[in-house]
């Protein structure tokens, strides 16, 4: 059963008394809407005599009544319009029901409505709607939280806990507007990047996103089961090799914005689910990957901020090109101090034991490099800087070096302390692919969950021929965060992965009764409370007995005096 607050009871009554009236809270029919809040604000002093028959709609923020005129506030996608409202202007004939009743008594704050009117400044000097028509658009029965702003715009009591405003981002959205900035501006980068690689030419495309072969990544998949076909399939960590394919079919550039599935921890850069940029261009190499990263992120930065510095936390990011380039190698000798390039791997496992980082033994010779530069180095790279030439056992799917043994042309770009773009010189020798995918499976049989697995297509594939190819991911989220300034991924997806809900707790009919009691009133005297709730003593102490165990209240003594409160 739904435990409904008295708030929510009496809304749903509203709704009941509208209906009575004949008045559909919930009309199917389109409302005209001529202008925006934001329009208004822009426009009006400039052009006051194109504001005279305006349509507009909104959700009822405010209310001051005062007899028979008030002043409310409406909210729509771009903003506050506060409106006037006349007894005798929305109700020109002798029945007042419209104001009286409606407006005044079964309308609450969350409520849609639509207006029609004219605009004016008040005495204040406020910009504003005079009313001459209003219809309600659709009733709200759960009250929206209260969220107070003084004339300076400071917040007080604001919908600020992180998990409700992730929860329940619908509500965020409503009571905290100024967050829509944050996705404005995702979309915008989405928008820009796609601008610059159709302007040179590359094909936007899309590849599936259930996979019967998880690859593309060192990730641990989410796997299903198509019932039809009777055969596991993998949600993809990564759409990398159908891209390639793409290539080996003769596009010189395709990209793909789209969603990837990775089953592993959550932390403030990391959610299961998130959202990559691949592209790959035909007769390139990772030395003009860098290249075209550092135009591409100059070109964003400086469309969406107007210059290329932008504000992380304390610090200011500069995405204007040449960045920083160091090798792998070379990047952990210099933050970490020990030189790794000549150890084989049971010489790096025990630098990580004299660097106290935490290793198992299914960790190949690439993976516990990674582990120390991860632990080491990452910190330290705040301003963009592009890690180099990994050794070769951290990137099955990349050309090895043109001139350095035992290294591969890859580059990680790094910025603020975290890894936003990954690029290679594809590795387009079919032979010495399945070398590389035979060396994962065998760290998969060590243990490593994150190992690829072998994908006979693509090496099928790869035997066609593939020209040589540059390839780059990059992570839109993170991109979002560094770009808007936010220090958790939650922040910039609208709907981020959370735990589920704790469910309804079921109560018995007396549970009820002495809940509700206690919900309009409390702390109370557990004996008062008792009385009030007119349960015989064996109700009464089995229904204590219940609500104690389900959590929901609790009893504390101080000295003979026994009280009762919510959990």
């Amino acid at each position: 059963m739904q435990l409904l607050s008295e708030q929510e009871l009496e809304r749903r009554k509203d709704r009941e008394e509208l209906m009575a009236l004949g008045i559909n809270p919930y009309p199917a029919e389109s409302f005209p809407i001529n202008v925006t809040a934001e329009d208004i604000h822009k426009n009006y002093e400039n052009r006051k005599t194109d504001h005279k028959n305006i349509s507009i709609a909104g959700r009822l923020m405010s209310r001051r009544i005062m007899g028979s005129a008030s002043f409310a506030e409406i909210q729509d996608s771009t903003g506050i319009l506060q409106i006037y409202v006349r007894r005798d202007d929305i109700c020109p004939d002798d029945d007042k029901t419209l104001y009286n009743t409606v407006f005044k008594k079964l309308l609450g704050l969350g409520d849609f409505v639509g207006v029609k009117g004219y605009i004016f400044t008040t005495q204040t000097g406020e910009i504003s709607l005079h009313v001459t028509e209003l219809k309600i658009l659709s009733k709200s029965v759960k009250p929206l939280p209260v969220v107070k702003r003084d004339e300076e715009g400071n917040v007080y009591d604001g919908f600020t806990d992180p998990e409700l405003r992730y929860r329940q981002r619908y509500v965020d959205l409503t009571v905290n507007p100024e967050i829509k900035s944050t996705f404005v501006t995702r979309a915008k980068i989405i928008s820009n990047m796609r601008r610059y690689f159709d302007d040179h030419g590359w094909l936007e495309v899309e590849t599936p996103i259930l996979q019967s072969v998880h690859g593309g990544a060192a990730a641990r998949p989410f796997s299903t089961h198509h019932n039809t076909l009777d055969m596991p399939l993998f949600l993809r960590i990564a759409n990398e090799l159908y891209l390639k394919r793409l290539i080996v079919g003769g596009f010189e550039g395709v990209y793909e914005f789209g969603k990837m599935f990775r089953n592993e921890g959550m932390d403030r850069t990391h959610n299961p689910e998130f959202t990559s940029m691949e592209i790959y261009v035909a007769y390139k190499d990772y030395i003009w990957m860098m290249e075209m990263v550092e135009e591409l992120l100059e070109k964003v930065t400086e469309t969406i901020h107007g210059k290329t510095v932008v504000k992380v936390g304390e610090r200011e990011i500069d995405f204007a090109g040449p960045y920083r380039r160091l090798t792998m190698y070379d990047s952990i000798l210099e933050f970490a101090g020990v030189d790794v390039s000549e150890l084989d791997e049971a010489g790096i496992r025990q630098v990580c034991v004299d660097l106290g980082i935490q290793v198992d033994n299914s960790m190949g010779r690439g993976k516990l490099i990674d582990e120390i530069f991860g632990a080491k180095v990452e910190e330290h790279l705040i301003q963009p800087t592009y890690i180099t030439d990994y050794p070769i056992e951290m990137t099955p799917l990349a050309k090895k070096h043109r001139s350095k043994p035992g290294l591969v042309e890859r580059f990680e770009l790094f910025v603020n302390g975290k890894e936003i773009a990954n690029a290679y010189t594809e590795l387009n020798d079919p032979i010495d692919q399945r070398e590389r995918f035979e060396e994962q499976l065998k760290l998969a049989a060590r243990g490593d969950d994150e190992a690829m697995a072998m994908d006979e297509d693509f090496l099928r594939a790869l035997e066609y021929g593939m020209p040589p190819t540059s390839g780059l991911g990059i992570g839109i989220d993170r991109l979002t965060m560094l770009l808007t300034n936010k220090t958790t991924i939650q922040e910039v997806l609208f709907f981020p992965q959370m735990r589920p809900e704790k469910k309804a707790v079921e109560m018995t009919e007396d549970e009820k009764v002495i809940f509700e009691l206690l919900s309009k009133n409390h702390p109370a005297s557990l004996a008062e409370l008792k009385t009030q709730s007119g349960l015989s003593g064996k109700k009464w102490d089995i229904s204590m007995k219940g609500l104690s165990q389900k959590g929901l209240v609790k009893v504390t003594r101080e000295g003979e005096k026994l009280t009762i409160d919510l959990v």
